[in-house]
């Protein structure tokens, strides 16, 4: 079970003022370190070393233990480097993730294309503690350091028309070798309605366990939507454009009686060659219950409320 902290009190309140003037001199820094140090040829150090212990800490983060930080970077899916769960630690060096720039465009005032310093300037990374699932049911606590989604999509200056938000990942088979299979068509895209983008438990990540976003999970710019399947939560992100009508995901595309466009965690709804209703937690032995919305209710189900969520899976 989730354990959340309520109220949710105001940023000034969470994170204390010594910590709000290193991050804004951390933040004066960020984009060109992060930068920095995914370019290839230079150290794989972290650009932080803030750590767990003096990190910000959301206040929807779980006090469940973490997983193994080893076993988060060396078990993943990301077929753009190979359908083999190791497969993304074994080939995602030959991403470069310097120079990276993300497109924003279609229903907002203030489309372009954006550095990864224009997104990450004006924001603080907060660590944020989450509890990751994916449709093969697995799971994992990762915290991440991110920033809602919606602070971003603010900023660009949604229209009244814009009803989804859809993103896209980087397509280059040279860097991604798994893009040359036809597993999918690529390049990966997945989207949320606008209201799930702009929920606060919406991230976007640049990070974990204190350091740069491992290139295998996602570098340098993925999604995380916690009480959904790991499917939504796009990685290497090169394009969020704002739409006025739902789109199709790649595996909703591929495979519509499997994954559809919700993919909201619900035991109550069996993939057609799995059950939903426990998972398996990564270092651990056994299998445990699924929680509906991944144990994230009380936040999130006002948002499908008077929706039959088997038939909108």
């Amino acid at each position: 079970m989730v354990r959340l902290r309520y109220p949710i009190p105001p940023a000034s309140e969470i994170t204390p003022k010594g910590v709000r003037v290193r991050r804004r001199h951390f933040l004066q820094q960020a984009g060109g370190l992060l930068l920095a140090a995914a370019a290839p040829g230079l150290s794989a150090a972290p650009a932080w070393q803030a750590g767990t212990a003096d990190a910000v800490q959301s206040p929807f983060s779980t006090d469940e233990p973490l997983t193994d930080q080893a076993m988060a970077a060396g078990y993943n899916n990301f077929f753009e480097f190979g359908t083999g769960k190791e497969d993304p630690k074994r080939h995602a060096h030959r991403l470069r993730t310097s120079p990276w720039s993300v497109e924003i465009s279609g229903e907002v005032d203030r489309p372009g294309h954006y550095t990864l310093e224009d997104i990450l300037a004006p924001h603080g990374l907060e660590e944020r503690i989450y509890r990751l699932r994916c449709v093969e049911g697995w799971s994992m606590v990762i915290p991440w350091l991110g920033f809602p989604l919606g602070d971003l999509l603010r900023r660009f200056e949604p229209t009244s028309r814009a009803g989804y938000v859809v993103f896209e990942t980087l397509h280059d088979p040279e860097q991604m070798p798994g893009q040359r299979s036809r597993i999918l068509d690529w390049p990966y895209r997945e989207g949320l309605r606008i209201d799930e983008a702009m929920h606060p438990l919406t991230l976007l990540a640049v990070g974990m366990y204190g350091e740069v976003l491992p290139n295998q999970n996602g570098a340098p710019l993925r999604l995380v939507v916690p009480w959904k399947y790991g499917f939504k939560s796009i990685k290497s992100i090169v394009s969020i454009h704002l739409q006025e009508e739902q789109p199709i995901g790649s595996w909703e595309a591929q495979q519509p009686a499997e994954y559809g466009f919700y993919a909201n965690v619900n035991p109550q709804v069996s993939h057609p060659r799995w059950r939903q209703a426990t998972e398996r937690r990564i270092g651990e032995g056994g299998r445990r219950r699924t929680e509906i919305f991944n144990g994230y209710g009380e936040l999130v189900a006002d948002l499908y409320a008077g929706m039959d969520l088997r038939r909108h899976f």
